[in-house]
């Protein structure tokens, strides 16, 4: 049966958090516009109930189930599995603890139709006022410079590109992810890295969000992120990404 919609949630020791996020994406998917939809959960090698929870689920609910990477390989690593994974003509990658809410979803899927774009990106900077619960100072202003060094090293545009929550056409998603790399957290750079390079119209959207703690963001990861900027820059002009000219 074609999917018209596959949402993709990375989850590493998530086991806590994922019976109620599953009972929401379940609940909104059951009065939206998809109803042929499919929910994934990627285990990046957990080491509590993960697996087993997803597994129990699916034995209820067959549109949900679950892929395993081979051990914690990363958060661009888990994403890359599942979307190149889904069957969706349509696919979402959402972080675990929806952050940004599922209901926000219809305004990606409405501003990729009025622009013609097959990508998304959900953007807790281009409304400000939309963050119910902030981060941290330290941790905002990180990523407000992080985001500068971003554009100036790749000249993407967007203002916010590491809000969890971004909706990809399938044709996009399987070009942009096969040419993936990084599988840490600087993975969504490389994405739309390698999206511009593709020339696929992309789209930066407000949505809500909201802080929640627990996140698997280490001060080196952090740190190594700015690493990982020069290295993408580098394979862009070593065209490492196998676009066209």
């Amino acid at each position: 049966m074609p999917v018209s919609l596959s949402i993709v949630i990375p989850a590493y020791n998530e086991e806590k958090r994922l019976p109620a996020t599953l009972d929401r994406v379940r609940e909104y998917l059951s009065t939206s516009q998809d109803p042929d939809w499919e929910c994934i959960v990627v285990d990046d090698g957990s080491k509590d109930g993960t697996a087993d929870f997803v597994n129990r689920t699916s034995a209820t609910e067959r549109r949900i189930r679950l892929v395993k990477n081979p051990g914690n390989r990363g958060k661009g690593y888990a994403v890359r599995n599942g979307m190149l994974s889904a069957q969706g003509a349509w696919r979402l990658f959402s972080d675990a603890d929806l952050s940004a809410p599922i209901e926000e979803l219809p305004k990606l899927q409405k501003a990729a139709e009025y622009n013609g774009a097959v990508i998304a990106l959900g953007s807790r900077a281009l409304d400000r006022s939309l963050v119910s619960v902030h981060q941290s100072p330290f941790r905002e202003y990180s990523g407000r410079f992080f985001n500068l060094a971003m554009r100036t090293l790749t000249g993407l545009p967007f203002m916010d590109t590491q809000c969890g929550f971004k909706l990809y056409r399938a044709d996009a998603a399987q070009k942009v992810f096969e040419r993936q790399i990084e599988e840490g957290f600087s993975f969504d750079v490389e994405d739309l890295v390698i999206a511009q390079c593709l020339a696929l119209k992309m789209v930066e959207v407000p949505v809500r969000w909201a802080n929640v703690e627990g996140t698997k963001v280490s001060a080196w990861s952090g740190a190594k992120s700015f690493i990982d900027l020069v290295s993408i820059r580098g394979r862009a002009l070593r065209g490492r990404y196998d676009c066209p000219d």
